[in-house]
């Protein structure tokens, strides 16, 4: 169970989606708020300080992605997870490069949506004191001495590989967008059919089945995750 002392602002205009997340994540342990507008939450945020926001795209009074947009330039680091329709993916890699930790399509499971909080709440603790080696399953990676091994034994990888690698291992357990990773790598100026090139090669090194990745997964659309630690 989760500490009561975690609060959540779901921020949604659609009583049976705020219904349905306060009876889910209570049950799980979390602490509840709701706001069904932009100018609620900016209230509700400013006086009570949440330590996760749920947000929905489609607010009456204001774009999800400018409210986003605002906290984030206002540098308010607290942990945002978009809630958002499936197909909208423009809209969801527009959120995450203004800052949204991670993204919960609708409709969604609970125990999905239970893990995903509990991977951003984790990042943000971890970005406190970057641990010098990364496990996952069998896969580890040193950013200390820049060793990667897989199942104990040691993997040689292209610059480019490790860089992309490394990125991921940084922010394991979120979405990175496309725009993201290109960013962090290359500085912006490549297209993102180099990325997928160096992706699969570094897939063809650390995963035992390439075509069914178990530690890099490819969110369609938006861009790729790292499995977290378990």
């Amino acid at each position: 169970m989760t500490s009561p002392t975690v609060k959540i602002l779901v921020v949604d205009d659609e009583p049976p989606i705020r219904r349905l997340l306060r009876v889910g994540l209570a049950s799980e342990g979390f602490a509840i708020d709701e706001a069904t507008n932009a100018r609620d939450a900016i209230e509700h945020v400013a006086a009570e300080r949440p330590d996760l926001i749920l947000l929905d795209l489609g607010l009456p009074d204001m774009p999800g992605h400018d409210l986003l947009g605002r906290w984030r330039a206002e540098l308010l680091e607290v942990p945002i997870i978009v809630l958002s329709s499936r197909t909208d993916e423009a809209g969801i890699v527009r959120a995450l490069d203004l800052g949204a930790d991670d993204y919960v399509t609708k409709p969604f499971g609970m125990k999905e949506l239970v893990a995903r909080i509990r991977v951003a709440l984790r990042h943000r603790l971890q970005q406190q004191g970057e641990k010098p080696v990364f496990q996952t399953g069998d896969l580890s990676v040193d950013l200390v001495k820049r060793i990667v091994k897989v199942g104990g034994r040691e993997i040689k990888l292209s610059p480019k590989e490790y860089d992309i690698l490394r990125v991921l291992v940084q922010h394991a357990g979120k979405v990175l967008t496309h725009q993201h990773l290109l960013n962090q790598v290359w500085g912006g100026s490549t297209d993102v059919q180099y990325l997928r090139v160096y992706v699969r090669q570094l897939r063809q090194k650390i995963e035992r089945q390439p075509d069914q990745p178990e530690y890099i997964t490819t969110e369609t659309g938006v861009g790729y995750r790292l499995r977290d630690v378990e």
